[in-house]
């Protein structure tokens, strides 16, 4: 790998302009056929096999209207008076007229003739059909009926609109995010000591993340590409976007200010960072398109476009930005006397931090281990449901009217479920009237009377849970009812689905609990075997997935801190605490294990690298952290920084993904690998390398430290820095 990346680099520093031409067309033919084509992103989400979704598929063919987008026009009269005070009862009837006209509605349901009044007579509930999904629904049209609830609002009656109409916010780019950059940029100058270098890097990050989001965006036209899943890609694309490019910069710099030329430093810097960027890249793809294995198409695609961003940003760095080495020439050279050229005090910090590590490893190791456990200790209260209105920022008009139905008509009431009776006879009905006096359960608020489908068939029952969408006690009553319908099925001589929005979000959660397991068997199984591949040791890859699960814990605990006990919530703009996104478990694990492996490889790669030099253990941990700490403490704040700029944003889904991602970060590249990782180096010795004789013929040699580059024998040899020990060094 090292020689083909070493080539590589040489070949885009010698060609710069056709490489940023060809950059540069790329660019273009994306903006342009997003210019051209547009965009058709989907807020649906399906889950193919589960009872809800055979629910949901079977309703779009016999009562269509049941599937449509729903929106609710609540009314609320003021103290010491009743929505039939003439007045108020006017201007209900007059709003739901100007709501059944308002763009894309097929219907408005006038309350007073569906009998849709609180027991109070406070409250009024009209129902705002669309027959429509979601994506289909233009944002005017549900401004059109904000409007209309607006002008309700006389004489003290409220009005407030909800429902499905509600999805999450969507790629949306804030305050923090911008934020996030300019820190992001700062670290990068402050990193390389010069505007140019850092200059150099982010817009080599920049050109990667646009085609691939870019090319996310044009792909919606023609697949189904979620509404979250630019949010996710450019979250995660511009991380990495920039800390690629950094790893390979930074050597790049570190080489000239040694005196390589600027042609063989980069092509050098290519072959063994960019090695290392290879391998951190593909890790972090794999893991991103395994979350296929879900079988939730809207998580899939999540996965697939975040890994065609770090696909693309892997390709920047190891074709565009060695063009712009090209480019800048000589200009990147430290100047004599800059800090860049006095190698000890640069790289201080990070050696007089690794001595301390390493000094007591017996007291480092349990001491970074227990706060490790600490901080992953709320994760074991992780509760995870989908997000509803009922976690909208309490002044947005979807959770005053969320509120308004839990209190006047109850919290069940924003959480109906849809009971499906289709028979083999011909009275669906009575199968169905049958059905629902029998669903006479713990729990059960109401029932109400069957509405038959259009194909003489089919007739659904609405059911009302006595608590709301996301409580334990409502995931329970959908169990018992589907555990009942069976037998009440077979008595009736029919087929029962429990269907609808909210057990559709408890299928996803059951779901991906249940993947949960598996899915990180897979990743820290995937680990175990790539990173044995690289560094040649058995330990070498035991460390580094331990370490990943103890960073994986320490997320999942921040997030449980102020998402569900509301720790700092405030500080988060966390207007509501309780259940967790369900999908932020199995994101966080795919995103922050390759993140993981690239500080593993950064790391590690130089530590072996003097190890194979001078086979001394301790001296090959100390010179390689000195020379690896200052870009990994780098790279770690520009991460932070920018996914901590993404916790500020709306979008509910993306919210908690980003603090753990911020969190899990902090903890894997401070805690784990320059702490414990040197501890442990330290302590083992000899045995860190370790493999047996068999293994060590059987494996490919990877080779991304680019050994072969020193050795004497290699064309590109002259003017290297120090050669390789013989390999047997590795299986003392």
């Amino acid at each position: 790998m090292a020689t083909l990346l070493h080539r590589l680099g040489r070949t885009a520093f010698r060609h710069r302009f056709r490489f940023l031409a060809g950059w540069l067309v790329l660019l273009f033919l994306a903006g342009g056929g997003l210019a051209t084509f547009g965009s058709h992103l989907d807020s649906e989400a399906t889950i193919p096999g589960s009872q809800s979704q055979q629910g949901i598929d079977l309703l779009e063919r016999v009562l269509p209207k049941a599937t449509g987008v729903t929106a609710q026009l609540v009314f609320a009269a003021p103290p010491g008076t009743t929505v039939d005070d003439p007045a108020h009862r006017a201007r209900i009837q007059s709003t739901v007229r100007e709501a059944a006209a308002a763009p894309q509605v097929a219907e408005a349901t006038d309350p007073f003739r569906t009998g849709t009044i609180s027991a109070d007579r406070r409250t009024a509930l009209a129902q705002v059909l669309y027959p429509i999904k979601r994506d289909v629904l233009a944002d005017a049209s549900v401004t059109a009926l904000e409007d209309i609830a607006a002008a309700a609002r006389s004489g003290g009656l409220r009005a407030e609109v909800g429902g499905t109409v509600y999805s999450t916010a969507g790629m949306q780019v804030g305050m923090g995010e911008v934020i996030g950059l300019v820190v992001a940029v700062v670290v990068l100058v402050l990193t390389f000591g010069s505007l140019l270098a850092a200059g150099l890097t982010l817009a080599t990050a920049l050109a990667g993340l646009a085609i691939g989001l870019l090319g996310v965006l044009l792909a919606s036209n023609i697949a189904t590409v979620s509404d979250t899943a630019p949010a996710l890609a450019l979250m995660v694309g511009l991380a990495v976007g920039i800390d690629y490019a950094l790893f390979v910069g930074s050597r790049h710099r570190a080489q000239l200010a040694d005196g390589m030329g600027a042609e063989e430093s980069a092509a050098r810097a290519t072959a063994t960072a960019g090695g290392a960027v290879v391998f951190a890249g593909l890790t972090v793809i794999v893991a991103l398109a395994g979350l296929a294995v879900v079988g939730i198409p809207f998580l899939t695609v999540m996965g697939l476009a975040a890994a065609l961003t770090v696909l693309m940003a892997v390709g920047a760095a190891v074709t565009l930005l060695p063009a712009l080495f090209g480019l800048a020439g000589e200009r990147l050279r430290p100047k004599p006397g800059s800090p860049a050229t006095r190698p000890r005090p640069a790289g201080a910090g990070g050696l007089r931090w690794a001595r301390l590590v390493t000094r007591r490893p017996l007291i480092t190791i349990p001491v970074v281990l227990l706060a490790l456990g600490a901080m992953a200790l709320p994760a074991l209260r992780l509760n995870l449901a989908m997000p509803d209105n009922g976690t909208a920022d309490p002044a947005s008009t979807q959770r005053k009217a969320y509120d308004l139905i839990s209190d006047a008509f109850g919290p069940g009431n924003n959480g109906r479920l849809l009971v499906l009776v289709h028979t083999r006879g011909d009275d669906p009905v009575r199968a169905a009237a049958q059905i629902g006096a029998a669903l006479d359960l713990p729990g059960v608020a109401s029932v109400s009377d069957p509405e038959p489908g259009t194909d003489g068939r089919t007739a659904v029952l609405n059911l009302v849970p006595e608590q709301g969408p996301r409580t334990q006690a409502t995931q329970r009553l959908v169990r018992d009812i589907r555990s009942h319908t069976p037998a009440l099925g077979a008595a009736a001589d029919a087929e029962v689905l429990v269907t609808g929005s909210t057990p559709a979000a408890i299928d996803v959660s059951d779901r991906l609990r249940d993947s949960l397991p598996p899915f990180i068997a897979v990743v820290v199984g995937l680990s175990l075997l790539l990173l044995l591949l690289v560094f040649r040791s058995i330990l070498v890859p035991v460390k580094a997935a331990a370490g990943f699960l103890l960073s994986a814990g320490a997320a999942f605990g921040a997030v449980v801190a102020v998402f569900q006990w509301g720790w700092l919530a405030g500080l988060f703009g966390v207007a509501t605490t309780g259940p967790v996104f369900s999908f932020m478990p199995i994101v966080v694990i795919a995103v922050l294990f390759g993140l993981a492996m690239d500080y593993q490889v950064f790391l590690v790669s130089r530590i072996r690298e003097e190890h194979v030099r001078t086979g001394r253990p301790r001296e090959a941990v100390l010179t390689g952290s000195r020379h690896a700490t200052r870009v990994i403490t780098a790279a770690a704040l520009i991460m932070f920084a920018v996914f901590t700029g993404f916790v500020t944003t709306d979008d509910l889904t993306l919210k908690p993904i980003a603090l753990g991602l911020a969190a899990g970060i902090l903890a894997d590249a401070f805690l784990v690998r320059m702490t414990l990782v040197p501890a442990v180096l330290a302590l083992t010795g000899h045995a860190a390398w370790w493999l047996p004789r068999w293994l060590n013929r059987l494996l490919p040699n990877l080779d991304i430290e680019g050994a072969t580059l020193h050795h004497p024998g290699h064309p590109h040899a002259k003017g290297a820095d120090h050669t390789a020990e013989p390999r047997g060094v590795l299986r003392k």
